[in-house]
């Protein structure tokens, strides 16, 4: 799986001219499944999320998660982080998981950030959405969790 965390002040998804989630400070976690990926992709991607030390601590260093902080998550698909840019000027998405197995994978990740932590907000997966966000630093985090090495 693919995201790409930005810490915020605060950020909003709109459909349709409606607000379909928002936050105070947290992190917007823009999320991808790729081909192959599974539960436990998933579940790697939400532990890290949750522990990355990428909030301030009293000393103004990044010590601290957004558990630590009690920030919210705001959770957006999108599909379009699995570019592949490489073969020309328009990107191909063919690494991004098939319609039905992204949204089962980011459905997953939504009701597991939503046990284990007490904000969370969401898009709409598939749809036109607005982001507004207002980035804290900016502090924006790209991160893959590749499928697990089998067991030796």
């Amino acid at each position: 799986m693919i995201s790409v965390l930005q810490r915020v002040r605060e950020a909003r998804v709109e459909v349709a001219g409606q607000a379909v989630g928002a936050i105070g400070a947290g992190l917007l976690v823009l999320v991808c499944a790729e081909r192959g990926d599974t539960e436990a992709e998933a579940d790697r991607l939400l532990a890290k999320v949750l522990k990355l030390r990428i909030f301030s601590d009293t000393a103004g260093k990044m010590n601290q998660s957004v558990q630590d902080v009690g920030g919210g998550l705001l959770v957006v698909s999108q599909f379009t982080l699995a570019a592949d840019t490489t073969g020309g000027n328009r990107p191909s998405f063919t690494q991004a998981a098939a319609p039905a197995e992204g949204q089962r994978l980011y459905d997953y990740f939504v009701a597991q950030a939503r046990a284990a932590h007490p904000v969370v907000a969401t898009g709409q997966f598939a749809a036109d959405m607005r982001v507004h966000l207002v980035n804290d630093g900016p502090v924006t985090i790209p991160m893959r969790m590749a499928p697990a090495a089998p067991a030796a």
